[in-house]
């Protein structure tokens, strides 16, 4: 199979002097791509404060100059980047220092971080919108040896003929359900093959809920940890269709075309879960989590990036489903692939700090210590040649739509014009889940589409 033209046009496009030219799929199927660890997402996960540790330069006779400080987006992460961090310094004597921001403020984080004397040398953006806002801070990557190491440009993200930043991961998000439960109510994977086969399969659990002793899905938590999961990753199915049927990469007014497909999929998950709609702005990333583990429902809308969290379930017992939200012919549709996660070196730094980010950053991909720590401690599906298959039960399971022949939606969700966009949909989602009328997805409607003509504009 291979990606479309139209497809191939989502992922940032430029020239990578010294890298070898492959089909994005053929990388991703070879590499056993689409993986994980957030969000973001991908992965955002229930990680409450930032951490950081800091390790110092004792290798005796060192020459090595300047230092690295990495804010690190990845709170799910943050155990295997101190212990990274300290084997490069055991190694090289080049001190690393690893801040990790807290799950939802990254950006936050980085605003503050940026404003203090000893900035991040190493940080990260979300894609084409995120990098608006440092595209002054990033300095060009083109002729790195890290840029050498990618096998395919599209993982380039560009700022005109400058290399802006690098993907360091690749990764897939879906529905994560427990096979177990899934057959004790009757049912498989193979039952489940667009919206309304998939609506029938929920709605009947939560008929028998009481006899089975499970709920259909997770709670929907509207909490700062959680809500990315509906705001940004479920609102990238709309979006997505959207810019399909008319044959874009991104806009400044979106027509919210699909909106009535994502009420429904929103429906289904609030009307079918551990908890009562009213209660959602309550609940955490933790809680669903909880959920998920102590088998009290079947589906969990989340991304590979979760994995470890989930693990105690079994590995035999997980899966993940596309998200179906009624589009015509998504039974061909595979689950979310992509990238929101771009390497980027402040170009604001000493030439000694930059230097030394760019030897940190090319270690972690080529050395056996580092690629094993992204690759399996990690669990990252990584865009360079050095990618080791994936231990990651729920990345195999994603890698087999491809292996089938289905079409993987591509995460468009990083054209979304502004954080305050998403707060707006996130906000009036919350409120409508209270009070399911008419009116109340109105005004969904008129955060998502007029909310975005507004952001986009002010963002000019």
């Amino acid at each position: 199979m291979m990606i479309s033209a139209k497809e191939n046009k989502y992922f940032q496009k430029g020239k990578v002097n010294t890298m070898k030219k492959r089909k994005v799929l053929s990388v991703i199927l070879a590499a056993a791509m689409l993986t994980g660890t957030l969000a973001g997402c991908g992965g955002n996960s229930g990680s409450s404060a930032a951490s950081t540790a800091s390790t110092s330069s004792e290798s005796a006779g060192s020459e090595a100059e300047g230092e690295v400080y990495y804010l690190n987006f990845k709170p799910e992460a943050d155990e295997q980047w101190q212990e990274l961090a300290e084997q490069y310094t055991e190694e090289t004597g080049v001190k690393v220092t690893v801040l990790t921001a807290a799950s939802g403020e990254y950006e936050k984080t980085l605003k503050s971080e940026m404003a203090k004397t000893n900035a991040p040398t190493l940080f990260q953006v979300n894609g084409p919108v995120g990098l608006a806002s440092w595209k002054d801070y990033c300095y060009d990557l083109s002729d790195s040896d890290i840029a050498g190491e990618l096998t395919d440009d599209s993982f380039a993200l560009m700022d005109g003929d400058k290399m802006a930043g690098i993907a360091y991961v690749i990764e897939n998000y879906g529905i994560i359900y427990n096979k177990a439960l899934l057959e004790k109510a009757g049912y498989t994977a193979e039952d489940i093959t667009d919206f309304e086969s998939f609506r029938k399969v929920v709605e009947d659990i939560t008929a028998r809920k009481d006899e089975l002793g499970f709920s259909a899905f997770t709670s929907a938590g509207m909490d700062g940890s959680s809500d990315w999961r509906f705001k940004t990753h479920l609102a990238n199915l709309p979006i997505y269709y959207e810019y399909q049927a008319d044959g874009i990469n991104n806009t400044d007014a979106i027509k919210g075309t699909y909106l009535d497909n994502y009420r429904q999929i929103w429906d289904l998950y609030i009307n079918n879960a551990t908890c009562e709609p009213t209660e959602i702005s309550t609940k955490t990333a933790d809680d669903a989590t909880a959920e998920f583990v102590t088998e009290e429902a079947v589906f969990y809308q989340n991304g590979t990036w979760e994995y470890n969290n989930i693990a105690d379930v079994g590995e035999e017992n997980l899966g993940i489903l596309p998200i179906y939200i009624g589009v015509e012919g998504e039974e061909n549709q595979g689950v979310c692939t992509g990238t929101e996660n771009y390497w980027c070196v402040n170009a604001k730094a000493s030439e000694e700090d930059i230097q030394a980010t760019l030897d940190f950053m090319n270690w972690c991909v080529t050395s056996e210590t580092g690629v094993n720590a992204m690759c399996k401690e990690m669990g990252f599906v990584i865009p360079f040649s050095s990618n080791l298959e994936s231990e990651n039960v729920l990345v195999n399971e994603a890698n087999k739509y491809l292996e089938d022949g289905k079409t993987p939606v591509t995460w468009v969700f990083s054209t979304m014009p502004s954080e305050e966009w998403k707060n707006g949909v996130g906000s009036a989602l919350t409120a409508y889940a209270a009070d399911q009328t008419d009116e109340n997805w109105d005004a969904v409607v008129t955060a998502f589409v007029d909310g975005w003509a507004t952001e986009a504009a002010a963002a000019k």
